[in-house]
């Protein structure tokens, strides 16, 4: 039984490492706590460390790629961006704090503070708070919906689902194209599509 949790924890990490809008990592916790009939606070513990442990990597390894990938115009301008996160202190915190409560994919939110160059204890704390509030409530959400309906497998692919996929790509290409510069010197809205290599 302990390797289904070690599932767990390995899958939570696994889709919050990688750079792409993926499933959230709740979705994977609720189905596995489910199929396995695992008790459920383990669960959340379990797979809310592998997701925190899956962004920070993603904070360490993202400015190499982003190095690899962007243009230096574009990797300064998201480090401008970060740079100013880390000036507004307590404000930046609650922002992420606020941002993790929502439904929405946190994969941006970390590609840019990995891309700025932040440190990971930066946004660690505040993303762990909201990610165990929120997907403690998902789940137990989740738990009760699938034990009252017939079928586990209904509403995977729903509009709440390509939503969530949409908006993580929108935010993505939020973070990449605006010209952040340009937005907060000079107050103007500037897109900028030349930003690879």
């Amino acid at each position: 039984m302990w390797w289904q949790y070690l599932l767990v924890f390995l899958l939570s990490i696994l889709v919050d490492i990688l750079p792409l809008p993926l499933p959230p990592a709740f979705s994977i916790m609720l189905f596995l706590q489910i199929y396995f009939d695992l008790a459920l606070w383990p669960v959340i513990i379990i797979g809310v460390t592998g997701s925190v442990i899956g962004r920070y990597v993603l904070t360490l390894y993202i400015p190499l790629v982003s190095a690899k990938l962007f243009n230096p115009a574009k990797n300064d301008d998201i480090q401008f961006l970060g740079q100013k996160l880390r000036e507004k202190g307590w404000k930046s915190q609650l922002f992420i704090l606020i941002y993790c409560l929502l439904p929405l994919p946190s994969t941006p939110l970390f590609i840019a503070g990995g891309m700025a160059k932040m440190k990971p204890y930066y946004i660690i704390p505040a993303f762990f708070i909201g990610k165990f509030a929120s997907d403690t409530m998902y789940i137990l959400m989740g738990k009760y919906a699938v034990e009252n309906t017939t079928t586990l497998l209904e509403g995977i692919v729903s509009w709440q689902s390509i939503a969530g996929l949409v908006v993580g790509l929108l935010l993505i290409f939020i973070l990449l194209f605006i010209d952040w510069r340009t937005l907060m010197k000079q107050k103007r809205f500037t897109l900028n599509f030349k930003i690879w290599r």
